[in-house]
């Protein structure tokens, strides 16, 4: 579905991302794990369209993104959902909802744009008490749910999130992360970036590490936390058990 084949990308003579190149197959959960300044978002970036790579390509079932406006990526079949939510705070919620669909409803799609609110107030029912009220005077977690809606709307085949936990109490936390495991039953493969290492490989199939701009490791969830050095460096030992079996 989406592959990002040796893509490089310089800010300035500094570069961020080294000839990276990842996968994500059609109803898959992948996660991109790295410290902070790993090359994550920046990568995440290049894929939407917000920065264009020096060198390298990405495709979209087998479609080439590279170089095309993010406005025709998010055309093409990919969102993302960015760090820190970005919502249009003094508009409502219905108003941040319709807002992701823009594209959609330019091209005579207002009936399937209706029908897909009412999925996304289906999935995020908290948000059907809120349809007029101002997205900035939301919780956190409901501007990140808020968030996540607003790009599905744009009925993605891949979806990008970008930290979509940072900041949530744990209880939320949970029920974000249970929202990203039934995505692909919608029908968008997700690309998850994620801090939070435990929770991303709880619903991920799939993993890659990425170090200074560089993956130096790419394997299922279940052969990274069974990597005793991989462990100990996203996890810490005492949170997986010798088999790589998460301590709950």
């Amino acid at each position: 579905m989406l592959s990002v084949e040796g893509v490089s990308f310089n800010y300035g003579p500094h570069p961020a991302l080294r000839e990276v190149s990842l996968r994500v197959e059609p109803g898959e959960i992948v996660c991109l794990l790295g410290a902070n300044g790993a090359g994550k978002t920046t990568l995440m970036n290049v894929i939407s369209g917000l920065a264009r790579p020096q060198q390298g390509k990405v495709l979209l079932a087998g479609r080439e993104l590279s170089g095309l406006k993010p406005s025709r990526v998010v055309e093409a079949g990919v969102a993302q959902v960015p760090e820190g939510r970005q919502l249009f705070a003094p508009l409502s919620v219905r108003e941040n909802l319709e807002l992701g669909a823009f594209s959609r409803r330019s091209r005579g799609e207002r009936q399937e744009v209706a029908r897909d609110m009412e999925r996304a107030l289906a999935m995020f029912p908290v948000l059907a008490q809120r349809l007029g009220q101002p997205a900035g005077t939301l919780s956190g977690g409901e501007q990140q749910m808020l968030a996540m809606a607003r790009a599905l709307m744009a009925r993605p085949k891949v979806l990008l999130m970008d930290e979509p936990t940072l900041g949530l109490a744990p209880l939320v936390t949970r029920e974000i992360f249970d929202v990203i495991r039934r995505l692909p039953a919608s029908g968008a493969s997700v690309l998850l970036v994620e801090q939070n290492a435990l929770g991303a490989l709880s619903v991920a199939q799939r993993g890659y590490i990425i170090t200074s701009g560089q993956i130096r490791f790419s394997g299922t969830s279940r052969e990274i936390l069974g990597d005793v050095l991989l462990r100990e460096a996203f996890l810490g030992p005492e949170k997986v058990t010798a088999a790589g079996e998460v301590r709950r």
